[in-house]
């Protein structure tokens, strides 16, 4: 019988994709009206730019095994004491304005105080701008005081306490949340999962996961020998990783937790 629902934080609940979309919308509309580039042309410039730089640091392999992709490096701070987020937070401010200046330069612009000034600007602009899904709230409601619930975010313990801090209606809905960052490892990992169950005092056969990401949501909650479900709002094609159960919508969740019981 299910006893708990872990759940995924970004693109699972909160919209994060969005966020960062109408971040790099707003920023590149700034240098549109600057230099008449194409806003889209610049935002791709400079995710590529942001991609290659991410993966040149020595922090590269540390990110992907706690979860934090390029983007969040262009707006996290990474204020927490491990040292290896001391490193990153180190690294940013000039990632950032690299980030910028780059894709700048690659739109045939060279303007450096201007790649500075546009490394700021994103940061205030996603703080500015979360989205959440229209029915995560409703569903969380539904499943408050049925189920324990417990949010499991691959990220920086400083950066998402931020996102959780600028949606704060979220917090009161878990029984618990664990962030990588804080744990030492990220999904797919099996023993942070296997941590989740340990703070709910349940049995793997207890608890489900449901996540948008097959790759660490749903691979972590397979090798836990947990339940999987996975949120696959964009009709986005399989791979070698099998989920228990997919849905389109978070409201399609009830009939598999019926069933569950």
């Amino acid at each position: 019988m299910i006893k708990a629902i872990l759940f995924d934080l970004d693109d699972t609940l909160l919209w994060d994709q969005k966020s960062v979309q109408e971040a790099f919308r707003a920023t590149c509309l700034l240098a549109g009206e600057k230099y008449g580039v194409h806003p889209e042309e610049l935002e791709e410039a400079v995710r590529q730019e942001a991609r290659d730089l991410y993966a040149s640091y020595e922090t590269y392999e540390f990110t992907q095994m706690i979860g934090i992709n390029p983007f969040e490096g262009l707006w996290g701070n990474f204020l927490d004491e491990e040292d290896n987020f001391r490193k990153l937070c180190a690294i940013v401010p000039l990632y950032r304005k690299e980030a910028w200046t780059r894709g700048l330069r690659a739109m045939g612009i060279e303007d450096e105080a201007f790649g500075a000034e546009l490394a700021e600007r994103f940061p205030a602009e996603r703080r500015r701008l979360p989205f959440v899904y229209e029915e995560t709230f409703r569903v969380l409601d539904e499943l408050k005081g049925k189920y324990q619930l417990l949010l499991l975010t691959n990220g920086s313990p400083d950066l998402q306490q931020t996102k959780l801090t600028i949606t704060p209606e979220f917090v009161p809905y878990f029984d618990h949340i664990v962030i990588s960052g804080a744990f030492g490892r990220g999904k797919p990992d099996p023993s942070i999962f296997e941590h989740a169950l340990s703070l709910l005092g349940l049995q793997k056969e207890e608890a489900v996961m449901v996540g948008d990401n097959l790759m660490t949501d749903i691979l972590g909650a397979s090798r836990a020998g947990i339940a999987s479900v996975w949120v696959n709002r964009h009709e986005k094609e399989r791979n070698e990783v099998v989920p228990d159960y997919e849905i389109a919508h978070l409201e399609e969740l009830y009939p598999i937790l019926e069933k569950l019981r």
